[in-house]
This record gives structure tokens, C-alpha cells and sequence, in this order.
């Protein structure tokens, strides 16, 4: 218990000083504006206030979206302080050694430590405006911003018939988030436009249990795909990450999904597979349920490819990308095509093509969104349709995948 208050009280300190700083900026810059000065204080009071009320009244079958709007506030609040205590620290230990140097050569003009210099503070809070209109953006218009990602895959053993097979992926729906449904209707038919012969998700449909997506059944059933919709299972949607009153009404809940699936039209391929048929050539699709390194592992992919030939070519959905490293790659079958999903790409992060690609998943993940290859085999993450505590999305948009495969 002593250990708990002590790391609570840390922490307040923490957020104190980082506050403590963040107002010099603001008291430098408006000496004589004291409304300025209030408005900082009533405003961060307000939003600690709020986090705090989050918190006791956070409930994950509920599902309460004060929890959502906390996030945000807490990210808009502190990355942009943080980035102020950043600059003034450092120009406080500046001041300290430049009134420590004074002191030592007799030079006794001025204060021991020198004023606080004011393009100093320009500069911090210039700066901090960047991430704070960034994250402002990503809540309220980046989280439905989707982006269709085409890419090309060429295979030398791809059936003639399926050369230019399209596949549209989509991944980690995460319907229990959605607040828009016109925006929500945009992103679906975005998907129809892209005209693809199958329409492959993979995994996390819920955040936690199947009546969030009770809701947008009729939005969803509305994916057409002439080849047909296949759907595996992700982390999220075996309600793993809420208290169940009984065993039997965790089992009830997935039993609910399994038919939400069927009721919007997808094949939920559990650690099994499938022959996709186009004229007198076959692939195989392979689906299996949530393996993930440091998460459930459901998946069996020795099951879910036991009776396909060994030179077939083969498709696998996979949720967990950390799958591919950890079994995929190295399996007894070759597999062509691993899709996955499950990152998010942290729904932040800074992407450029051909300058950079960066996001706090590359910390956890070494594939988190994209295309790879290795050992020959293709694998792709996709960066999510939806999201999830967080309401936002910084640089790293909803994605709608198109993949196209031509015979070499």
C-alpha cells in the first residue's frame, strides 16, 4: 500500500513540475496578460479533473466513452508540455552554469541565475503548437481519414488464371470505437469502389464484446466481393479484456461474434483453410486464429494447413504480425502471402514515403505496417480501419489495402 501512495505522489510530482514549466512559457511571454495566466491554470486544472473522473467511472462492458475523450485530452495536455519542459530545462541549466561561471570570476552585474530569455519561450511554445494541432487534427478528422495502400506482388508459381487476382484487406474494425457512421459509411463504400475479386479481414471486429458491433451490421453487410469474404479472429475479439460475470457468458459472447461474422457475410476461417477456385486453378487460403508473441496464442497453423500439398500456393491471415518472425517464415509449408494487422501503427507516427517511416510500434514490432519480405515469402500489415482508446489518428491514417498478384 505505502509503495502505491509513494508512486502516486511521484507521479503528481511529476505532472507538477512538467505544469511548473510549461506556465513559465506562458508567464514570460504575458507578463501583464493575467487572464492568460488564469486560463492555464483553469485549463489544466479542468483536464486533470476530467482524466481523474475517467478513471473511477472507466468500465470496459460499458464501454463509457469518457475513457476515449480522457486519452485525448491527456495526449493534447502533455506532449505539448512535455516538449516546453524540454526547451526550459535546457535553458535552465544553461542559466544555472552561465550564473555559476559569473559567480566564479568575480562578475557580480545582474542576478546568480539571468532572466528567463523570451524567444527561448517563443520558440517552446511554436513547437509545442505543432503536436497540439497534429493530435487536435487526428480526433477529429484523421481517425476517419482512410488511405487506400495499392501494391503489386509478383510470384514465379502463381496459376496462370490468377494472375491480376486482386485482394482487398482490411483489418482491426474495432466497431465498439466508431462515433460517426456517415464517415463510417464513407469508408465502407471506399472499399467497394476498389472492386477487388475477395475481401479479406483480418481480425479484432470488436474491442471487447460482440454487442458493439450490433450496431453496424447493416453498414458492413455492405461489402461486396465477387470471389467471396473470409475473416480470421484477433486479439480483442475473444473478450480476453473485460471481467465476465460466468465462464458461460464469456462463451455466449464469442458464440454471438462467430454469428456476426456469418450475418455479414464473411467465412470465419478458424486454424483451417480453403480452396479458392478460378477456372481450373486453385489457391489456397489459410486462416488461423489470434498467435501473438506476449499474446494468446489460439493459432495452429500445422492444424490449419495439415491436408494442403506442399507446392500449392498459399495465402495465410494471420492477425499478429509477430507471428510471421516467430513461426511463419520458418514453417515446414512455404507461404507465398502472410496479412496481418494489429498494430495500428500505434495510430501515431511520421510517414513519408522514401524519407521516412517511423512510429513508437517500430519499438515493439519490427514489421508494423507495409509490405516485407524475407526468405522469399511476403508478408503485409495492414495499419487498421478503426481504433481503439485513443479516438485519433496522427500520421499513421486508416488503411484499405489492394493487393494485386501477377504471375512473373
Amino acid at each position: 500500500m505505502l509503495a502505491i501512495i509513494l508512486r502516486i505522489l511521484l507521479f503528481i510530482l511529476f505532472i507538477g513540475l512538467i505544469d511548473w514549466y510549461a506556465y513559465q512559457a506562458f508567464k514570460t511571454l504575458f507578463p501583464t496578460q493575467f487572464w492568460v495566466k488564469i486560463g492555464y491554470w483553469v485549463f489544466s486544472l479542468f483536464v486533470y479533473l476530467f482524466i481523474a473522473y475517467g478513471f473511477l467511472t472507466f468500465n470496459r462492458e460499458a464501454m463509457n466513452p469518457n475513457f476515449g475523450r480522457m486519452v485525448s485530452l491527456l495526449i493534447l495536455s502533455l506532449i505539448p508540455k512535455l516538449i516546453i519542459l524540454t526547451f526550459l530545462f535546457g535553458e535552465d541549466i544553461t542559466r544555472f552554469f552561465t550564473g555559476t561561471y559569473q559567480s566564479l570570476t568575480g562578475n557580480k552585474e545582474g542576478d546568480f541565475l539571468p532572466d528567463r530569455r523570451k524567444f527561448v519561450s517563443q520558440a517552446a511554445l511554436a513547437l509545442a503548437a505543432i503536436p497540439f494541432v497534429g493530435i487536435l487534427h487526428g480526433v477529429l478528422i484523421g481517425k476517419y481519414r482512410y488511405r487506400v495502400m495499392k501494391h503489386t506482388l509478383e510470384f514465379d508459381d502463381l496459376p496462370e488464371e490468377f494472375d491480376g487476382f486482386t485482394i482487398t484487406q482490411i483489418s482491426d474494425i474495432h466497431s465498439g470505437s466508431f462515433d460517426n457512421k456517415k464517415k463510417l459509411e464513407y469508408g465502407v463504400d471506399l472499399i467497394n469502389q476498389q472492386e477487388s475479386d475477395i475481401i479479406l479481414f483480418t481480425g479484432d471486429l470488436v474491442n471487447n464484446h460482440s454487442g458493439e458491433m450490433e450496431p453496424w451490421i447493416e453498414t458492413f453487410q455492405k461489402l461486396k466481393a465477387p470471389m467471396g469474404k473470409y475473416s480470421i479472429l484477433g486479439n480483442h475479439d475473444y473478450g480476453d479484456y473485460m471481467a465476465w460475470p460466468s465462464r458461460e457468458a464469456k462463451v455466449q459472447n464469442l458464440q454471438r461474434l462467430f454469428q456476426i461474422h456469418e450475418e455479414l457475410g464473411f467465412k470465419l476461417l478458424r486454424n483451417e483453410n480453403l480452396q479458392l477456385q478460378r477456372g481450373n486453378g486453385s489457391i489456397d487460403l489459410i486462416g488461423v486464429e489470434n498467435w501473438g508473441k506476449g499474446f494468446a496464442q489460439y493459432g495452429d497453423l500445422n492444424k490449419a494447413t495439415a491436408n494442403l500439398k506442399e507446392k500449392s500456393f498459399k495465402i495465410l491471415m494471420s492477425h499478429d504480425p509477430s507471428h510471421f518472425d516467430e513461426v511463419v517464415k520458418n514453417f515446414s509449408q512455404f507461404i507465398h502471402l502472410t496479412l496481418s494487422g494489429h498494430t495500428h501503427g500505434m495510430q501515431f507516427g511520421i510517414e513519408i514515403p522514401g524519407w521516412i517511416k517511423w512510429s513508437p510500434a517500430s519499438l515493439r514490432y519490427s514489421k508494423w505496417a507495409g509490405l516485407y519480405e524475407e526468405l522469399g515469402r511476403y508478408l503485409h500489415v495492414n495499419r487498421g480501419f478503426g481504433f481503439l482508446a485513443f479516438p485519433g489518428r496522427v500520421g499513421i491514417w486508416p488503411e484499405i489495402t489492394v493487393l494485386e498478384l501477377r504471375r512473373k
